[in-house]
């Protein structure tokens, strides 16, 4: 296998597996409160991510947790676990997953409008395309709509600061203390989501605790998949594959939640996959571009 057909298969991998992460956690939330599941699962997080981080060549460094942008990324992560975990604990997981895919194109809207990045028409085609095609799931004012939408989309944004925020970061600022960080800063939010809402601990059962390992193994095998997929592949080459959490997220959805997603959702979510795989395609196009014309004299913006 070439280094792009490794990278799709561990690519399609990861996703699979934040799309079991994600159902099960929809399933937890029916009896064990969003704060307490946020609680368990962001502490446990970071102390096995953390205790990986301290024994690799990185190590942990916690002094680049008082950076500004660590803090203001930390609280973004702490308000996309909220949002996205109590718009499937009252939603769709479907239409939840749905939405998050708008995730690249939210972030090329912001580096050109917040970094000074150059968009070219086609990208900014892009970029309405994949938003009327979130309006088609979300449908305001109709009887369609889910007010748990509303927390996803709320969540894609959280997301997208986050995303924004770690491009302005130094270099010397390791990706394993951030993502360790990342995780304690949802235990956080699960902790003062209890406490806000005077949510009582709820003792789960063995199978219950069973599951809580099993999302928290499925989150950090397909954050590390993804990582190694983005780095031994190439990004315009991958890209299409980061949609395939979509697909699985909607065939958990109707196999074991019942859920049928109607035909505007599912043009809506074909819209935001397709602009948002070519708006990821289009950008990795342009860097190679970069690469080989330094100077910048045959490029233009797409």
């Amino acid at each position: 296998m070439t280094d792009n057909a490794r990278a799709a298969l561990l690519m399609t991998l990861g996703m699979a597996s934040f799309a079991c992460e994600d159902a099960l956690l929809k399933f937890l939330s029916q009896s064990i409160p969003t704060g307490e599941l946020l609680l368990v699962l962001g502490f446990a997080g970071m102390i096995l991510f953390g205790a990986w981080v301290a024994r690799s060549s990185e190590g942990l460094r916690l002094r680049d947790l008082l950076h500004r942008g660590v803090m203001l990324r930390n609280f973004c992560e702490a308000v996309c676990s909220v949002s996205f975990v109590t718009a499937l604990a009252i939603g769709d997981l479907s239409t939840a997953s749905a939405i998050l895919q708008a995730l690249p194109l939210l972030m090329t809207l912001g580096a050109a409008l917040f970094l000074g990045e150059p968009v070219g028409w086609r990208r900014w085609l892009s970029i309405m395309l994949g938003f009327a095609g979130v309006l088609m799931i979300v449908r305001p004012g109709t009887d369609a709509f889910q007010p748990g939408s509303i927390l996803a989309l709320i969540a894609v944004l959280a997301l997208a600061v986050r995303d924004l925020v770690t491009r302005r970061l130094p270099a010397s600022i390791g990706s394993g203390t951030l993502t360790a960080s990342a995780f304690g800063a949802i235990g956080i939010a699960g902790l003062v989501l209890l406490i806000l809402d005077a949510q009582r601990l709820v003792a789960p059962r063995p199978v219950e605790g069973v599951m809580m390992a099993a999302s928290l193994c499925f989150g950090l095998a397909g954050y590390i998949t993804m990582v190694i997929a983005t780095r031994i592949g190439e990004i315009g080459a991958i890209a299409p594959f980061r949609y395939s959490r979509l697909v699985f997220a909607i065939i958990l959805g109707v196999v074991i939640f019942a859920e049928r997603p109607d035909l505007w959702t599912l043009a809506g979510a074909g819209l935001i996959a397709s602009a948002g795989g070519y708006a990821m395609w289009r950008e990795a196009r342009l860097r190679r571009r970069r690469k080989s014309d330094p100077a910048g004299s045959l490029i233009r913006p797409g």
